[in-house]
């Protein structure tokens, strides 16, 4: 059992392979971190917990409970509570006051993990994992807030949730329930968080951490392009190969925050969580709410090490797709080939000939419903346009097959167009506040899915649509963010719950959709990566990674979400050049390679592309297919950064036997004048001999490690090279 429970010292002990997380109670009765780090056998530390925090305590000196709370690192810190940091808690009473101080009332180990009712988390066995629930509560008002830790056995991960009920007379509100709090000293560490934009998503940013709060967020009612819900406390010095991480990631798809404090006495208080602005959830007598999970990884090998560590997690704890590991279909997106110029013909002379060069699925993007020539009308109807498909969608997908291609198709559910049948019939079935017209992004609105009608409406639309022909894959898409954040069909008194609700009637959506097309290959979308976080890997296995598809943007792009999600998650194709989005010109060969890494297809008229790129297709999609279980599985190392300001992005994937090894070179511009260089390898046998798959040379292990593997590219800018590593 990696979870210990020492009466004694009134000490709860949580130990994964190389750290320790203890929480122990000061007077017995309030709860707190008193070590997170590197593995400790010992489990009495409940004395770092009072020398760390002044050996005075609310009973011993009760004249100073104020000081004692100002200063005491609280397992779950509650607002307005002589606790002047960044809260977890905060309960309104029906005074109108905010008011909770939770005490220690018991506890309870569990072995394997609960799951999380409606909600998605990581899961695992009793030889996986192991949980303890921690029983909180206050007197005064009757809240009682369960606290969920999971230590995982094989991982250095902690999961933490929590439940918060009511259990008094009178309802309350609670205004902030945030999902997990770690607390460190200041020893210099910096900030690692993610951010971007819109064809720009997942920039790595470190920074100082100075006295006050910062951190991340969105409150966009999804994660966004712009943010990731994540971030990671570092030591002094840390790289991919060296330094200790503490990472927080928060398994949520609407508005989140993630901070860290630096405070007077230079301790660190680190929360992740909804986000609490326009937050508001009432809670009856009885009523429970449960906070969403918090992922907190661990790593005392740099980033590199935490990037493997929640590889795996979410691998083999988190993903339950059938298609997690097995071989998926390449392919072709008609999006960049036809916009919304298309009919049944175009359609199928492009399916025809990617056909021929080995692509194995179509996919019909925007545009193939009534009123739906640009992008604002129809959105909500999905009425076939029988001018462009005189068949419909069923006899499309049979011409499809016929072709020897399955059939995949592109739909945005949670969206109304003004322009549409639906939006002029239940116009009231948009999100917006009262008396006031909703503001247009995309010329469409949001719909409130926090109705239970409004979420029927979705489900047989979509359900309907899949049925109604042979559909063996689903871009599920999501183009806006969310404003005017009210209901019509919520009271006001749970008017603040309206953004919370909207998630979980997705991950309702989401769930139902999985478990009655169990077969279906599910790719999530929003604009992109703007909904690309660890809440929709629990219901698909690729998310679509960015709009923009120019090769060079990708390995920026790839290189960020990949510090945090598995290589084959993440939806990568080749797209035409000049690029749609930035007009480079980038060789076929290094779109090819960029994609290789990543959930592969391509993007454009295969009618249309220069003869000789059409013949590298094939080539192309056997190399996906010779290396796509490697990519699915095997172990993710960052060689050489682009975001760092290499010229040069490196890198590698090794299977877990490290017998196999794919190393993937691309320069950004060539520059003249270069001395040869060597890139270190990482991940391989030291003893073992490794044989180049091309050119047959062979390479020590430990010459790889140490030397390095000579750099050879193509002499012009943005040139690329596959070099396939076997183990002798």
């Amino acid at each position: 059992m990696n979870i210990c429970a020492d009466q004694t010292h009134n000490v709860f002990k949580l130990d994964t392979p190389r750290f320790s997380l203890a929480l122990a109670l000061a007077d017995g009765k309030w709860l707190g971190q008193a070590y997170c780090g590197p593995r400790l056998e010992t489990a009495d530390l409940a004395w770092a917990l009072s020398l760390d925090q002044r050996p005075n305590t609310p009973d011993t000196l009760p004249r100073e409970t104020v000081s004692f709370f100002d200063c005491f690192p609280s397992a779950y810190p509650a607002a307005n509570m002589g606790d002047f940091r960044e809260p977890c808690l905060a309960v309104r009473t029906v005074h109108g006051q905010i008011d909770c101080l939770p005490r220690f009332k018991g506890y309870e180990i569990l072995p394997g993990k609960p799951a999380l009712e409606g909600l998605p988390a990581t899961f695992g066995d009793p030889e996986d994992c192991n949980t303890i629930k921690i029983i909180l509560a206050d007197d005064v008002t009757g809240v009682e807030v369960e606290l969920y830790y999971t230590a995982f056995t094989g991982l250095d991960v902690i999961a933490q949730s929590v439940r918060v009920r009511n259990g008094g007379e009178s309802p309350v509100w609670l205004e902030r329930a945030l999902s997990a709090c770690l607390s460190f000293p200041y020893e210099g560490q910096k900030l690692v968080t993610l951010h971007g934009s819109w064809a720009r998503e997942g920039a790595i940013q470190t920074r100082d951490i100075g006295v006050g709060v910062q951190g991340t967020y969105s409150s966009r009612g999804i994660t966004g392009h712009q943010d990731q819900p994540f971030m990671a406390v570092v030591s002094p010095g840390t790289d991919q190969e060296q330094g200790t991480v503490c990472g927080m990631h928060l398994l949520y798809s609407g508005s989140f925050l993630a901070q860290v404090q630096r405070d007077q006495h230079d301790s660190l208080r680190t929360v992740i969580g909804v986000h609490p602005d326009g937050f508001r959830w009432k809670l009856a007598p009885g009523e429970a709410f449960q906070t969403p999970e918090a992922v907190l990884v661990f790593s005392d090998g740099g980033l590199g090490q935490m990037t493997r560590t929640l590889h795996d997690l979410y691998r083999g704890h988190l993903i339950r797709s059938p298609w997690l590991h097995r071989p998926r279909p390449v392919l072709l997106n008609n999006w960049e080939a036809t916009y919304f110029d298309f009919d049944e013909e175009r359609l199928l002379r492009i399916a025809r000939r990617a056909a021929e060069l080995g692509v194995e699925l179509f996919v019909l993007d925007d545009g193939w419903y009534e009123n739906r020539h640009t992008d604002s009308g129809g959105l909500g109807d999905w009425k076939v346009d029988r001018k462009k498909l005189p068949h419909g969608l069923d006899g499309l997908a049979e011409r499809v097959n016929a072709l020897g291609l399955k059939f995949g198709l592109w739909m945005e559910p949670e969206m109304v167009s003004p322009d549409s049948e639906l939006y002029r019939a239940h116009p009231d079935w948009a999100i917006r506040t009262a008396g006031r017209d909703p503001m247009l992004c995309r010329d469409q609105y949001v719909l409130d899915l926090s109705c239970p009608e409004v979420e029927k409406y979705v489900w047989e639309k979509v359900s309907g649509t899949l049925k109604s022909a042979n559909i063996s894959y689903l871009k599920w898409d999501m183009n806006r963010p969310v404003t005017n954040l009210g209901s019509a069909g919520q009271p006001p008194d749970r008017q603040g719950e309206v953004g919370h609700r909207y998630v979980l009637a997705l991950y309702r959506l989401q769930e139902r959709l999985t478990r009655e097309f169990p077969d279906l290959l599910l790719e999530n979308c929003c604009s992109g990566a703007g909904r690309f976080d660890p809440g929709m890997l629990f219901y698909s296995p690729q998310i679509w990674g960015s709009d923009d598809t120019d090769a060079l943007e990708r390995l920026r792009i790839q290189e960020g979400l990949s510090m945090l999600y598995p290589l084959s998650s993440i939806g990568a194709h080749v797209s035409d050049c000049p690029n749609h989005e930035v007009g480079r010109v980038t060789p076929f060969e290094t779109r090819g390679n960029t994609a290789l890494t990543g959930a592969f297809g391509y993007e454009l008229d295969v009618t249309a592309i220069a003869p000789e790129e059409q013949e590298q297709i094939p080539a192309q999609i056997e190399r996906y297919h010779r290396f796509c279980g490697l990519v699915q599985s095997g172990d993710y190392y960052r060689l050489s950064s682009l975001q760092a300001g290499s010229r040069l992005d490196a890198r590698m994937v090794v299977s877990k036997d490290r017998k196999q090894a794919l190393v993937v070179l691309t320069r950004s511009l060539n520059a003249p004048n270069q001395r040869p260089k060597f890139i270190r390898l990482r991940g391989l046998d030291p003893s073992a001999v490794y044989a180049d798959g091309d050119t047959g040379r062979e390479y020590p292990g430990e010459v790889l490690l140490h030397i390095g593997l000579p750099v050879e590219l193509p002499g012009w800018d943005f040139g690329s090279r596959l070099i396939s590593l076997t183990q002798k």
